[in-house]
């Protein structure tokens, strides 16, 4: 194994807290997170990687938990109910566990979320799988402390060619200033030379690990991407927010004559084109006419409506529009808009996909606008189906869920 040098031994240190009963609630019903809010006792201000042991108010063992004294989630919960050491072993058992959960996924499929943080019970942490290497992305600086033992038994469980570590903004900040590690390291393996390929129900893509989005692809919409395809036969298809042309792919592949692909971003529609050429031997793919178009979506759209044009099928997938929650009201607004604009150039009778990925905004108020957008085109849906989280983005408690999908005509 690569042995990074600025990686730290594992923190042996302990904050012992004590919270409000509502707190206590919340842990025994497995709730991965402690607000710094719903301490009442402390025994000390520990560091960013710190083991923090939780009690009730009589003093008896509750959960134990990365803390962090920077964030408003003071520690993400690893352990409940009952005492355990967290070592080598431990991490061990979670990633096996992880990886028996995503048995059913094919062997048409090497691309996918091996742990979803929380909900895989490692929280702040995600590992996503390209073939055979493995990118880790943290949300949290009280990881690093914690890397070796965790990369120890992914290597001991797992193995693969290449460990790639992704920072969050703030973790970048926090880590870097500590230790010295910085987005894009190479934490065990091989450097990659050039993109990562892998195959998603049988299509070739590439990613780029260190430049791209999250950890370089959105996984999470593979099974929508492949409802796309069975609707695309004979279609002339619209994907807006594009990014490097999944769904624009798949509809090629289900039929679609003319596919459309939509985004600001002019490296991200280049790996779109390239994701057409390495899969050009697929003779639909290679049958439907791609065509390209850069600029603010909303924009674009406004002026493909002014131009007259439409299309059987539109696939709205945008970034997430609310991170906080005085965004949520800003971001329902604009999610609306975008259906109207949407509709606009959808033809009667064709098949509307809108998406969000905004955990603040419920899939009861996305929905909900979605719908009053149709009202208020007078372009009534009938709805197909909606659709959430597919198998390796499993959703354990209700502050986890954030993908939403609707599939309806108009």
């Amino acid at each position: 194994m690569n042995q990074f040098p600025n990686i730290p031994d594992p923190s042996q240190k302990r904050v012992a807290i004590r919270v409000a009963p509502e707190a206590e609630r919340a842990l025994r019903g497995g709730h991965p997170w402690l607000f710094a809010s719903a301490i009442r006792r402390l025994s000390h201000e520990g560091q960013p990687g710190d083991l923090a042991v939780i009690f009730d108010r009589k003093g008896r063992f509750l959960a134990v938990g990365l803390y962090d004294p920077h964030s408003p989630i003071r520690v993400r919960i690893l352990q409940h109910d009952r005492p355990a050491p967290i070592n080598e072993e431990w991490f061990a058992g979670r990633l096996v566990a992880a990886q028996q959960r995503r048995a059913s996924l094919p062997p048409s499929t090497t691309g996918y979320r091996l742990v979803h943080g929380e909900n895989d019970s490692l929280p702040g942490l995600v590992l996503d799988r390209y073939e055979n290497s493995f990118v880790l992305k943290l949300y949290t600086p009280a990881w690093v402390r914690h890397l070796k033992p965790l990369l120890a038994a992914f290597i001991a469980e797992i193995g693969g060619e290449r460990i790639i570590l992704r920072l969050s903004r703030q973790v970048q900040t926090e880590t870097g200033a500590l230790f010295g590690l910085h987005d894009g390291a190479l934490l065990y393996g091989s450097s990659p030379q050039g993109s990562l390929r892998f195959v998603e129900n049988g299509l070739q893509f590439e990613t780029d690990p260190i430049h791209g989005q999250k950890t370089g692809f959105f996984l999470d919409q593979r099974e929508n991407r492949a409802r796309v395809e069975r609707l695309a036969s004979g279609a002339s298809v619209l994907n807006v927010f594009s990014y490097t042309g999944g769904f624009s792919l798949y509809a090629a592949r289900g039929g679609a004559t003319h596919v459309t692909s939509l985004d600001i971003s002019l490296p991200a529609l280049d790996v779109a084109k390239r994701h057409f050429e390495i899969n050009d031997h697929i003779p639909a793919v290679a049958a439907a006419r791609h065509e390209m178009l850069r600029g603010d979506a909303f924009a674009l759209l406004e002026r493909l409506a002014k131009q007259g044009r439409a299309y059987d099928l539109v696939v709205l997938d945008p970034p997430a529009f609310a991170r906080r929650q005085d965004e949520v009201a800003g971001a329902l607004i604009a999610y609306g808009r975008l259906a109207r604009l949407g509709l606009r150039v959808l033809r009667k009778g064709g098949t509307l996909v809108a998406a969000s990925c905004s955990s603040r905004v419920s899939a009861n108020e996305f929905f909900r606008v979605v719908y009053e957008a149709a009202a208020a085109e007078k372009r009534p849906l009938q709805e197909i189906e909606r659709t959430g989280h597919p198998i390796d983005h499993p959703v354990t408690f209700k502050e986890g869920a954030y993908l939403k999908c609707l599939f309806a005509k108009g």
